[in-house]
This record gives C-alpha cells, sequence and structure tokens, in this order.
C-alpha cells in the first residue's frame, strides 16, 4: 500500500509546462505579431518602390519602358468635358462626390443618406506649360483613398414641432440636422500617382492599379509628403509586431523557466510545496478530537472511559452522551500527555 502511494501522482501535481492562459497569450500575440509584420511588409514595399512602377509594355515585342525623369507629382487635366460644382460656378473636377449625412441624439449619431460619387477620364501632365509627359488614370476609385478636397459643407437644422418632440422623446433618439457636402479633385490640383505604368500598343502612357494586388495610391501633394506618410504608418506597424513579439517571448520564457525549475533535482516546485501544505493541513492527526478534527484530545470521558475530544468540543455537547459510544458522561478527568 505504501509503495503504491508513493509511486502514484497526486492529484493536480501533473506537470504542466505550459497553462491555458500562457497558451491563449501565446498564439494571440504571435497571431497578432504576424499580422501587424504583414501590414507593415505592405507598407514597406509601398515605401522601398518608386512612386510609379516601370514595366514592360503589353503589346508582343514593345521595347522596354524607360523615363529619365519618372514622372511623381502631375497636374490634373480632364480627357474629355469636365464636372461643374453645383454650388461653385466655374469650379472644374474630374471626381465629383456629393454626401447627405443624418446627425443623431442617438448611439449611431450618424448615418449616411445618400452619396454619389461622379468621374470622367483624366490625365497627369508633366508640369510646364507644354505638359510634354502624360498620363492617363485608369479606375481612380480603387485607389486607397480619394484624393478629394471640400468645396462644399452645409449643415441644416430641422425644426421641430411638439408632436415630433412627442415622438422623438418616446422613441429615445432626435435627429440634430442634415450635413450636405460636395468634395472633388479639382482640374489643375497637384497629384502624385503610386501604382502601375503600363505602355499602350498606341503609345499612351496608362498609370492603373497594380496586377498582382499591391495598393493603388492617388494623393495630393508632392512624393516626399506620401513618403513621411507611409514611413510613419510602415513604423507605426513595425513598432506594433515587435510589442506583441516581445509579449509572446516573455510568455514563453516564463514557462521554460517554470519547466527548467521542475526539472532540476532536488527542488521542488512552489506550487507542489504549497499544495503539499495544504494537503498536510488538511490530514487530520491520529490524536485529533473527533468532533473538530484540529485540536487534540485532552480529556476522559467516564463512565465509557473513551478519550475522543478536546475540552472545549466536551462543553459544546448538546447532550451529556459520549460521542463514541453514546453512553452517558458521569464526569471529566483532563488528559496530560508528557
Amino acid at each position: 500500500m505504501f509503495t503504491l502511494q508513493a509511486l502514484s501522482p497526486k492529484a493536480g501535481t501533473m506537470d504542466k509546462h505550459i497553462t491555458p492562459g500562457e497558451l491563449l497569450c501565446l498564439g494571440s500575440s504571435l497571431a497578432f505579431s504576424g499580422l501587424f509584420y504583414y501590414l507593415y511588409r505592405k507598407k514597406s514595399r509601398v515605401v522601398a518602390r518608386h512612386p510609379v512602377a516601370l514595366h514592360e509594355g503589353q503589346g508582343p515585342g514593345s521595347p522596354l519602358l524607360a523615363v529619365t525623369h519618372p514622372l511623381s507629382l502631375g497636374i490634373v487635366l480632364p480627357a474629355q468635358a469636365a464636372l461643374t460644382s453645383h454650388y461653385h460656378e466655374g469650379l472644374l473636377g474630374v471626381i465629383q462626390k456629393l454626401q447627405l449625412k443624418e446627425h443623431r441624439l442617438i448611439w449611431n449619431s450618424l448615418r449616411v443618406l445618400s452619396e454619389q460619387i461622379y468621374t470622367v477620364p483624366f490625365l497627369l501632365a508633366s508640369p510646364g506649360p507644354e505638359a510634354a509627359t502624360q498620363v492617363s488614370v485608369d479606375s481612380p476609385l480603387q485607389a486607397v483613398c480619394l484624393p478629394l478636397e471640400m468645396v462644399y459643407e452645409r449643415f441644416q437644422q430641422p425644426s421641430h414641432g411638439f408632436r415630433d418632440l412627442l415622438g422623438q422623446y418616446l422613441i429615445g433618439e432626435k435627429p440634430k440636422g442634415i450635413l450636405e457636402t460636395e468634395e472633388m479633385l479639382r482640374v489643375g490640383a497637384g497629384l502624385t500617382g503610386i501604382g502601375e505604368l503600363s505602355l499602350q500598343p498606341d503609345g499612351s502612357l496608362h498609370l492603373q492599379p497594380p496586377a498582382q494586388g499591391g495598393e493603388f495610391f492617388l494623393c495630393l501633394g508632392d512624393w516626399q509628403t506620401v513618403l513621411a506618410e507611409l514611413e510613419s504608418a510602415s513604423g507605426l506597424w513595425k513598432g506594433a509586431a515587435l510589442l506583441c513579439a516581445a509579449a509572446g517571448l516573455a510568455v514563453l520564457l516564463h514557462a521554460l523557466c517554470r519547466a527548467y525549475r521542475r526539472s532540476r533535482p532536488g527542488q521542488q516546485p512552489e506550487e507542489d510545496k504549497e499544495l503539499d501544505g495544504e494537503e498536510g493541513g488538511d490530514r487530520a492527526p491520529e490524536d485529533s478530537c473527533v468532533v473538530c478534527l484540529s485540536r487534540p484530545r485532552e480529556c476522559v470521558l467516564l463512565g465509557c472511559g473513551h478519550i475522543c475530544c478536546c475540552f472545549r468540543c466536551f462543553q459544546a455537547l448538546p447532550t451529556r452522551l459520549c460521542p463514541i459510544c453514546r453512553g452517558p458522561i458521569d464526569r471529566v478527568v483532563p488528559l496530560y500527555q508528557a
């Protein structure tokens, strides 16, 4: 019996190199680290390449496209009749976005009522009166962010009657007003294009979204401004990836150190010591009181002669009967162990 107890593992004392909580933290940190690293690499590839990617033409036997000064900043020119602003006379553009938004005093405080986007084909021309180099921009709506400027904005507050106020009080929401906006990419604006530059069979240049799934950028301003923004975003994702990787590494090192301490001979883990202490505290000694199981036996019950309880438990007995044999107790003699 003693051999079986010595060889059998105690309940709850199995060595666990990593706990479920640590495993969850490690897996989530690795997942987020991989996601942030993917976003960092995606941004860094855009930063590393040239503002406009050059490659061979699409037609058979077409020569390699070589430009001494690649176009990074161009002037927007319409390829056909330009769009006219609805609210400003003489304001022309190639992309127009009209939007109506409703503001409310509820959880979802902003709701888009209507949104309309119009576009016409346009070109990016090199600065200068001659505009010698011209690039046609294809699929501008596929850009990461549309390069639009706010040209009109008006907020209209509604008038509420008593019936409207009562209905708004009952349903728990109140309209604040309607925001009407107009955004445009104006003719003559400086635009930076980052995408795939292709040479068509007719000799025209086209800037289009990358065929291999890269990001397509159309940004107002020069290339240095766009580059600084991309480098900032790339550094942010890199820092987040390193932080998550450091958290996962710390969890892994903690688990390995705990496993190493358990594997050393003569070393008992702290949790095992605590468990043994708890088991030792729960196990009642042989001479403990049969009532409280904590204090030693301190008295002899006569006339049955049983030594079974402490003096405090004897005083707390509801009836003068022995806890062992249920015999009557005539008197109690203190017990002294030398």
